[in-house]
């Protein structure tokens, strides 16, 4: 654990977990590197301590240094053998001394562990399209269940079967919760038709992490934060383009891990790289609402 992070922790503990597949896979070289500094300012320009979190050769870290956010970054170039670790992977990839990008999931549990009860990310992952089918959901859904952290995100990522997940997480015991909408944001869209309770504003949110903790319920909390209005895209336009990608995806006979990466990469395409530029701006937004939770719990 880095030192400022420890130091703080045992103080007020306004401390903000970030996790790294978005430096390592999420966005290509260098701009992975330059959101991934432009993160850790926003949140202590917002009066938190950022604490990102990844695995360096095998050592997990909380609090990586730059030296390590450069290294993470290199995945993004194909080089550096940096891989993506899930909570099932954690104990593989320090065993082999592996560097990774730690999911959500892992984020999560390596943030509670250490104590810390706020994190930032993009989007969360969940039901896949056909995920009742092909089993294809996200570990973050069990992670947030069992681990007592709040999530801001600009909700589930934009590819998911958004219904699905919503109820998946209903299931699991996890309760999402609009920030300042009473309608579930979906990452690329500022919203879609899915009802969620809406918190109106910091001190609102805080006193139903306070809730939550005093109920003693292991879960997670989501805080589904709008992507910024400049820059969210229009359902009807979205809808299109990623019905587009999902065509090509099938055509092209792109399943499993790599289908991800490939939708991704069409949205961009026919986006113009709208949806590159909206990633990193959604993801500046909330790691500043984490932060400024954060400050409040504080």
């Amino acid at each position: 654990m880095a030192d400022e992070v420890r130091r703080e922790l045992s103080g007020r503990a306004r401390v903000v977990a970030l996790e790294t597949t978005l430096i390592s896979h999420g966005l290509p070289h260098p701009r992975n590197l330059m959101l991934a500094r432009a993160v850790e300012a926003a949140v202590r320009e917002a009066g938190a301590v950022p604490a990102t979190i990844g695995v360096v050769e095998g050592r997990i870290k909380v609090g990586l240094d730059d030296a390590d956010l450069v290294r993470l970054a290199e995945g993004a170039k194909g080089g550096g053998n940096v891989v993506k670790a899930s909570t099932r992977d954690l104990a593989l990839v320090a065993a082999r001394g592996l560097t990774a990008g730690t999911t959500v999931a892992a984020t999560i549990h390596l943030a509670a562990a250490s104590g810390i009860r706020v994190m930032a990310t993009g989007g969360i992952g969940g039901v896949h399209p056909g995920g009742e089918a092909s089993l294809d959901v996200s570990a973050d859904l069990d992670a947030l269940a069992r681990t007592p952290c709040a999530v801001v995100c600009a909700g589930p990522k934009a590819i998911l079967d958004l219904p699905r997940t919503l109820e998946a997480l209903e299931t699991r015991g996890v309760l999402v919760a609009g920030y300042g909408t009473d309608r579930l944001p979906g990452f690329y869209v500022r919203e879609t038709p899915l009802s969620v309770p809406m918190l109106d504003g910091i001190e609102a949110a805080e006193r139903l992490l306070q809730a939550q903790e005093a109920l003693g319920w292991p879960a997670g909390i989501v805080i589904a934060n709008p992507p910024p209005g400049d820059l969210a895209l229009e359902p009807d336009a979205f809808g299109a383009m990623l019905d587009a990608a999902l065509e090509a995806a099938g055509a092209e006979g792109v399943q499993g891990s790599g289908l991800t990466p490939f939708l991704l990469r069409h949205l961009a395409a026919a986006s113009g790289g709208r949806t590159v530029r909206l990633n990193e701006a959604l993801v500046l937004a909330n790691a500043r609402l984490a932060a400024r939770l954060a400050a409040y719990r504080g």
